[in-house]
């Protein structure tokens, strides 16, 4: 049972539930069934709920995809979108709103939508949205995304929208949540319960459900092409077993950890589709192993962070992309000439990078706008491993909560 906003709920000794709203009027609540099985809130073997939940992905994506994309029926659709395609394609602009690694997922959205459907987007946090006095208008769309369905300042944003005439989109992973709710539309992650504070497979399921979006909203505007649309969805359902591929690897990446897990800092690098997933890795890195990282566009590095490379810093570059690789292979170049240790994040058979490279993980190739979710599944087993090393409590990191429903 939901409560809405002014209900008090009342348990009797008894075994009875009353619920009434502020004026003492009895309410009749809605009653739904949780689809829970045991075994899903359960580690099933593993040592941490969050590398159950990094090996999980493979069928979390799946089941995110599930009945949504058919290469065969050149079909690649999301209900909750049919319902208000229109409004998003006649909008003004996109805004995309969360918070932590949510808000991350929308930088990768924001890509997504402009890239493949020419749609104008903007990213914010929600904690700065609320107090910001954004301009809102009823022809903008606004995409709130959130793990748990509950996060305070998202929420807060929502009803800030609503009350200025938006059109609010929900992405969440919790059925029956307060954004599923709140929002006029939607569509769930379907990654099952979440259970490590950290956000592994909800993220990658987030990242799928965006891309799905771009990729509807592009063959209804006819910015891709057909050959690209097929080719997409083709890619797209292989995505399950090139995580597999993946994660039969993990060995060499805790094999990596050893390495690093007494650095102090990390710098993460990337560009275009790949610069919000070094902003994740980054964001792992500090939740469970309280190592100081940053994210940065690879362009940036010469802007400030360059100062503090030297033979004491590993360098994290995720350097899949086939748009700006000299531009990636000239900032490699930059940090080996000062004695920086380079970790590449690479296709498979990229031999030009892996030589330069200290340490380097090849990805099963794909189109450069399915990369972010190969890509950020080693950054997220480095953080993990390197966590175990350092001793941490992995699924419980110190002063972070899963959900936050507070300011």
């Amino acid at each position: 049972m939901y409560l809405e906003e002014e209900h008090i709920l009342t348990i009797c000794k008894n075994g009875d539930i009353v619920i009434k709203n502020i004026e003492n009027e009895i309410q009749t609540p809605f009653i739904q069934k949780l689809d829970l099985e045991l075994e899903n809130i359960e580690k099933g073997g593993y040592p941490h709920f969050m590398i159950k939940e990094i090996f999980q992905q493979n069928k979390t994506i799946e089941d995110a995809l599930r009945g949504r994309i058919n290469s065969k029926t050149e079909f690649a659709q999301l209900g909750g979108l049919l319902k208000c395609q229109n409004k998003i394609l006649e909008s003004n602009r996109v805004i995309i709103v969360g918070c932590g690694t949510s808000w991350i997922s929308g930088l990768i959205g924001e890509y997504l939508l402009e890239d493949l459907s020419r749609i104008q987007t903007e990213v914010e946090y929600a904690s700065e949205f609320r107090y910001r006095n954004p301009i809102v208008t009823g022809k903008d769309v606004v995409i709130a995304i959130s793990q748990s369905g509950e996060t305070a300042d998202t929420i807060a944003a929502i009803e800030i929208a609503k009350s200025r005439g938006a059109f609010v989109f929900g992405i969440c992973n919790v059925v029956g949540s307060s954004i599923s709710r709140l929002t006029d539309s939607g569509s769930y992650i379907h990654a099952g319960p979440e259970i490590g504070v950290a956000s592994t497979k909800a993220f990658t399921g987030q990242i799928a459900i965006l891309t799905l979006m771009a990729l509807q909203l592009g063959w209804m505007k006819k910015t891709i092409s057909k050959e690209f649309y097929l080719k997409m969805i083709t890619e797209m359902e292989e995505l399950p077993k090139k995580i597999e591929k993946i994660l039969s690897d993990s060995s060499k990446i805790e094999l990596i950890a050893k390495v690093f897990k007494d650095s102090n800092n990390c710098l993460y690098l990337g560009r275009g589709y790949t610069f919000p997933v070094a902003l994740e890795g980054a964001l792992k890195l500090k939740e469970i192993s309280y190592i100081h990282a940053e994210g940065y566009p690879a362009a940036e590095m010469k802007h400030g962070p360059i100062a503090l490379i030297d033979e004491n810093m590993p360098v994290v570059i995720i350097a899949t992309n086939l748009s700006n690789r000299e531009k990636i292979i000239s900032n490699i170049q930059e940090v080996k000439a000062r004695k920086g240790i380079i970790f590449s994040i690479i296709k498979e058979g990229d031999e030009e990078i892996k030589k330069m490279s200290d340490y380097h993980f090849e990805l099963p190739n794909t189109e450069d706008a399915l990369f972010p979710i190969l890509s950020v599944i080693p950054l997220q087993l480095l953080s993990y491993y390197i966590a175990v090393e350092r001793g941490c409590n992995v699924d419980q990191p110190r002063n972070l909560a899963k959900s936050v429903t507070v300011e």
